[in-house]
């Protein structure tokens, strides 16, 4: 038997969607293994996120709280979540595959002298022995690793597995953060209000390619976006836009931006570089948009529109608008 440890990601006292994601994960490890879920959050003033998490369907909530974890330290939360780990007989470790995620897993992974693998897409349990798949060769396959070593840690893709809701209501513990100095903190965060969705948490993403002709035409884009109503859309873009200065790089989609896995992928006016495809082509739906009939994007794309986006988009949106007014 071995148990689950899930790391909980926490902003701002909230809960992020993709821990969420992950406690869905852990769950289905622990059915294979016969192990619990132990939910391991640490921060400052962590009440609300933990009785979320608590009601998720994980059998325990481990909080670190303090304010010495206020803000983000690599070394101390990874010192953190892997005391506890290895208190709770951890078989797996498992976090979403986000920048925080990036950063501390290999950490707890180094501390707990365990194995591990990133930007997995499903995890499995096989006769005690836990195992992941992960897109390689630029999301062109797909690989199948198995632990050597526990414990095994893995990060998650968002939006490859559904948001927990299991019910129940979990025993939160709290407990200190560990003595002794920090060796990095987050002093200061300086944030763009802009109030988007964050592109990889997004259920929709519409992404412009260099068929937009310039940047004011982005607009198309954001309003598409806009159609789907607050919270569900996020605007994504090619590099060559990026690399253009049409758009901020955090919107970047492609190997050397951010993958994405949504429900729905919309690409106008991409035309389907290997490097963007690595990006998105995991994603559930993938729809485009291109005036070009022998653009590579209708290869990975499983709805394909041949026409000129300047026509397209805009009926698109309003016809998008119109469904979602009438829901």
């Amino acid at each position: 038997m071995s148990n689950i440890v899930v790391v909980a990601e926490v902003r701002g006292g909230q809960l992020k969607r993709t821990t969420l994601e992950a406690v869905t994960a852990g769950l289905q490890l622990a059915q294979k293994s016969g192990g619990k879920v132990i939910a391991i959050a640490c921060g400052s003033g962590l009440d609300g996120a933990c009785a979320e998490l608590a009601g998720s369907g994980v059998h325990r909530v481990v909080a670190v709280d303090g304010p010495a974890f206020a803000h983000y330290s690599g070394d101390g939360y990874a010192r953190a979540v892997a005391e506890h780990a290895k208190a709770a007989g951890a078989g797996a470790v498992l976090m979403a595959h986000t920048a925080m995620g990036k950063d501390l897993l290999p950490r707890v992974s180094a501390l707990l002298e365990g194995s591990i693998a990133t930007d997995a897409i499903a995890v499995a349990c096989d006769g005690g022995t836990f195992g992941a798949t992960r897109p390689v060769f630029a999301g062109k396959a797909a690989m199948t690793v198995r632990a050597k070593q526990a414990p095994f840690c893995v990060t998650l893709r968002p939006n490859n597995f559904a948001v927990a809701g299991g019910g129940g209501s979990a025993e939160v513990t709290k407990a200190a953060p560990p003595a002794g100095d920090l060796l990095s903190v987050v002093k200061e965060i300086v944030a763009s209000a802009t109030g988007r969705t964050p592109l990889q948490e997004a259920k929709v993403v519409v992404a412009g390619g260099r068929g937009l002709r310039e940047a004011e035409q982005f607009k198309l884009i954001e309003d598409l976006a806009a159609a789907f109503g607050p919270g569900v859309a996020a605007v994504g873009a090619s590099r060559a836009v990026v690399d253009a200065g049409w758009r901020p790089h955090r919107e970047q989609v492609g190997q050397t931006g951010k993958v994405v896995s949504p429900p729905l992928y919309i690409a106008v006016g991409i035309s389907g570089a290997i490097q963007h495809l690595a990006g998105m082509r995991t994603a559930r739906t993938i729809v485009a948009i291109n005036k070009d009939a022998d653009a590579p994007i209708f290869k990975v794309a499983d709805y394909g529109i041949v026409g000129d986006a300047f026509e397209v988009v805009p009926a698109l949106t309003k016809a998008i608008a119109e469904v979602v007014k009438h829901k």
